[in-house]
């Protein structure tokens, strides 16, 4: 005899099928996630010696092949991938606040996520000081985008996990990309995802550990500030950080938004001439840096933390006009890896101030003041700045620079960078047909 089921026993059938389908739905979205961050850290390792191989057959090659590259990048993102240009945060909170599946669709797609990889390779190939990072932010919100189409209403919780797990397997940071998604991702705590979010966190993570191992982004550093004058260093740098990240953000989000004029019409009515001129403009700081301020800055700056050796004194201005104009072009490519180098940059020249103090810790502060003042998220900073240099005696100075630099920042830009931009493409996403 056939056993029978009453409709009770249907109605759990289907809630448990439900449940364990949405969470197969996160973990094979983490897996996939933790996947593309490896690959597109793998090509960006690829494509940055071989514009250095450009750079050894003549540095001036710069000035006809990064403004051109530039044109090309921002002709590419009109044309065939809009709404991919910049780092690609912003369209993902952007994604998360939109509930018209179309709109969330022009946000983040699988074709955006190909668009995205592709133009920020590009970018970094002819020279950008861009990021990978916030691109595998875009890139993993995409994926989570593409596997919950089956179920539109789960859709905001997936978009933000795909984004915390994007910034975990690009950092290999995991509890980073938890407390990413929580302060700006979300800017909440959502008790109903956060198991789910978590999961996808945890495959992202082991994906990128199976993959490229374990370690430490920029290496192993023990160093700590070891006099109570070195501690001078803390306000310093949060003061000064939070000051230059505010003046970024202020910038991006004034050219985001459009300048009045003149000189803004014509640059709304020229974005590709725009683009090239400020190709032209990360080209010449190239020059002028001795070439140490194209790409994302990473390897000089792990360098000059592993061997105790200061960085270039102009490295940092320098850095902070070539990122300021790789950002406002519209050419793909984040500000994550760059902004940690433009702080890291700052912190030595705060450095030359405290001779007796460790090189590398306050360059660590001047990372962590920076990264709090551009993104106003100043847990994340600092949770970030230490899983990336494995440096748990750094945890108390890192943060209470980061919340004197978010609290200066703030009165220079009253928002956070990202979603100060994500406001405008819900605007634009609402107001297409």
């Amino acid at each position: 005899m056939l056993p029978t089921f009453s409709t009770r026993d249907k109605r759990r059938v289907r809630l448990t099928y439900a449940r364990w389908r949405r969470q197969a739905i996160f973990l094979l979205g983490g897996i996939a996630v933790g996947a593309a961050a490896v690959a597109l850290a793998q090509a960006a390792d690829l494509a940055q010696p071989a514009f250095a191989f450009l750079l050894a057959k003549s540095r001036y090659i710069v000035l006809a092949i990064t403004p051109l590259g530039f044109l090309l990048s921002a002709y590419l993102t009109i044309r065939l991938f809009p709404n991919a240009q910049g780092s690609g945060i912003p369209q993902a909170i952007a994604a998360r606040h939109l509930t018209d599946q179309a709109a969330r669709e022009s946000l983040v797609s699988i074709r955006i996520a190909v668009g995205k990889v592709i133009l920020t390779l590009f970018g970094l190939l002819c020279g950008g000081s861009v990021g990978r990072e916030g691109p595998t932010v875009q890139v993993g919100a995409s994926i989570m985008f593409a596997l919950g189409r089956v179920s539109p209403r789960r859709q905001p919780g997936l978009i933000l996990a795909g984004a915390a797990a994007g910034v975990a397997a690009a950092f290999n940071t995991p509890l980073a990309g938890i407390v990413f998604g929580i302060e700006e991702m979300s800017r909440a705590f959502e008790t109903r995802t956060s198991g789910l979010i978590i999961a996808a966190v945890i495959a992202a993570g082991l994906t990128s550990l199976a993959l490229a191992g374990n370690y430490a982004y920029f290496g192993s550093s023990a160093m700590s500030l070891a006099h109570g004058i070195d501690w001078l260093a803390v306000p310093v740098c949060g003061v000064i950080g939070g000051l230059a990240g505010g003046m970024f953000s202020r910038i991006v989000i004034a050219m985001a938004r459009g300048i009045k004029g003149p000189v803004g019409r014509k640059i709304k009515a020229h974005p590709l001439w725009f683009a090239f001129a400020c190709g032209l403009a990360v080209a010449l700081c190239g020059i002028a840096s001795g070439d140490t301020v194209y790409g994302t800055g990473y390897q000089q700056v792990k360098m000059a933390l592993e061997q105790g050796a200061p960085l270039p004194r102009d490295f940092g201005i320098l850095k902070l006009l070539a990122t300021t104009f790789a950002a406002i072009s519209g050419i793909p490519g984040g500000i994550f890896a760059p902004s940690l180098a433009v702080g890291a940059g700052i912190g030595c020249n705060v450095a030359s101030f405290f001779h007796d103090a460790p090189l590398g810790a306050i360059m660590l502060l001047g990372m962590v003041s920076y990264f709090a003042g551009v993104v106003q998220a100043p847990i994340t900073a600092f949770v970030i700045v230490t899983e990336m240099t494995d440096n748990h005696g750094m945890v108390v100075p890192l943060m209470a620079a980061a919340l004197i630099a978010h609290l200066v920042s703030r009165l220079v830009c009253e928002e956070g960078i990202y979603h100060a931009l994500a406001k405008g493409f819900v605007e634009r996403a609402t107001r297409s047909p």
